[in-house]
């Protein structure tokens, strides 16, 4: 694929590469080219993690939406996601550029760029299990927890084989984003049990009020 024209059979096979094989993929990937490739993989992405995230709004798991896309409807839900894929795609280079930079790795924005697009690939994936969401809570965030981790391992390969950063750093910055994803996943999960206690005590203290109300 050039800035010319976009092979979306090669997009495809590299898509598939990158998820199953990653090591392979990211040590004979092109760092360079323009951004166009980047941008259209970024969009393709999203534009499908849209899709499904709207699907599993119409068939009823409204939780597995979440987050940012938590107060869009039709539309607006499919273009929502395109745009955070392609602002993520650019903010994910700047913040792999310093990853790299630590790493003693490749600083070139585009290639950054590039390497944040080939990982945007769990995108979709993270929205086709966002039903689990809707399913129990809990479950849904140990799997978007597992997806994550998946992603930082394709990160890890895409810093050291296509950016050629240093693998002994790499596996320290590695642990500290697990770390902190996990302490992320606690606090989260910690606040929602407070809402979700605070939310059942309002509704038993409205149906007792409600009862006295009746008397």
């Amino acid at each position: 694929m050039n800035n010319g024209t976009f092979d979306f059979n090669l997009f495809l096979k590299e898509s598939k590469e990158t998820l199953l094989n990653p090591k392979s993929y990211f040590s004979t990937m092109k760092i360079s080219g323009g951004m166009v490739e980047p941008l259209i993989k970024a969009v393709i992405y999203g534009a499908v993690a849209g899709i499904i995230y709207f699907l599993w709004g119409l068939l009823g798991f409204g939780s597995a939406v979440g987050g940012l896309f938590g107060g869009a409807i039709g539309i607006m839900l499919f273009i929502w996601a395109i745009i955070v894929a392609v602002i993520g795609m650019f903010i994910g280079g700047v913040v792999l550029l310093v990853i790299s930079s630590i790493c003693k790795g490749n600083t070139d924005f585009e290639a950054n760029v590039r390497v944040t697009a080939a990982i945007m690939v769990v995108m979709p994936i993270s929205a086709l299990l966002g039903f689990t969401m809707g399913i129990n809570l809990s479950f849904g965030l140990i799997i978007s927890l597992i997806i994550k981790l998946y992603g930082l391992w394709l990160l890890y390969h895409g810093l050291v084989e296509a950016l050629k950063g240093k693998p002994e750093t790499a596996k320290i910055v590695s642990y500290v984003l697990i770390a902190l994803m996990l302490i992320f996943l606690l606090v989260g999960m910690s606040a929602r049990n407070r809402a979700t206690r605070l939310l059942d005590k309002y509704n038993k203290d409205a149906r007792e009020l409600l009862k006295d109300n009746k008397k």
